[in-house]
């Protein structure tokens, strides 16, 4: 397949690596999915066996990216799977792939301001300030709309920032319940990562359930080619962010729920 872009092209060079990272790991929000996929997933799922379904759902993705990357070295285009789906196996196809994305993720996005609207309400409620969920969710639409209509280079850096301290938040919670090993002392790595506790109840059952919620959690990773327009090599910027994105959002929900299991014990 010869290389081909589409007219009509962003400015190049405004990410690099570390900016698209920033911004598929954001997507991704690590901490909604742990205070809402990662519970769900243990309750209704595997247990103390989710942080083992992170891990394999994370090396499965990455197999999956080995193939998207070398598409993304092949056709680099703002409409991602669009674009991809539509070249290998027709304009049809791309066209109701691409329907199905915007309906998922605007779907998403309506369940994403809700939820934090309703977090931010009952946090704010403690401080004496009762303010309905709609606003605060109304106000997050404002931010995430102004900064949008804003240059990618300043959402990237101020995704950078927030993403930082929403890391290190997790990361620091987590490094201290490892060290101290929780209730029953020291961390059980055999439940967690146990093959036979990750399958058990099958795919249509306890599994699928855990591996559903832990797919979720990715969401957003494949966005790396929607920012190849923009990137400074995008033969070689999208398939090393791609890479670097999924080893961290499954190194960060592997041991985050780790710790979350040690915790509770």
């Amino acid at each position: 397949m010869a290389s081909t872009t589409s007219s009509g092209e962003l400015k190049k060079g405004r990410l690099g690596v570390l900016g698209i990272v920033f911004f598929v790991v954001a997507a991704s929000a690590p901490l909604v999915g742990m205070t809402g996929a990662v519970p769900v997933a243990m309750l209704v799922g595997t247990g103390s066996a989710v942080p083992g379904t992170y891990l394999a759902v994370g090396l499965t993705l990455l197999l999956f990216s080995v193939g998207y990357s070398a598409m993304s070295s092949r056709v680099t285009n703002t409409g991602a799977f669009f674009a991809y789906v539509g070249r290998g196996l027709g304009t049809n196809m791309g066209v109701a792939s691409a329907f199905t994305s915007i309906l998922a993720y605007a779907t998403i996005q309506l369940a994403i301001y809700g939820f934090f609207g309703g977090l931010v309400q009952g946090t704010m409620a403690g401080y004496g300030i009762d303010l309905p969920w709609i606003v605060w969710a109304g106000l997050a639409w404002v931010i995430v709309t102004a900064l949008s209509l804003m240059s990618v280079d300043l959402g990237a850096k101020v995704l950078g920032v927030f993403l930082v301290l929403e890391l290190a938040s997790l990361l620091i919670v987590a490094g201290a319940i490892l060290i101290d090993g929780g209730p029953d002392g020291g961390v059980n790595l055999a439940a967690s990562f146990d093959p036979n506790a990750i399958l058990a109840g099958g795919l249509t059952g306890a599994a699928g359930i855990a591996i559903a919620f832990a797919f979720a959690s990715f969401i957003g990773f494949e966005a790396t080619a929607i920012y190849g327009e923009e990137s400074s090599n995008p033969k070689k910027t999208v398939p090393t962010a791609t890479y670097w994105a999924i080893g961290i959002i499954t190194a960060l929900f592997a041991i985050v729920s780790l710790a979350m299991v040690t915790g509770y014990g």
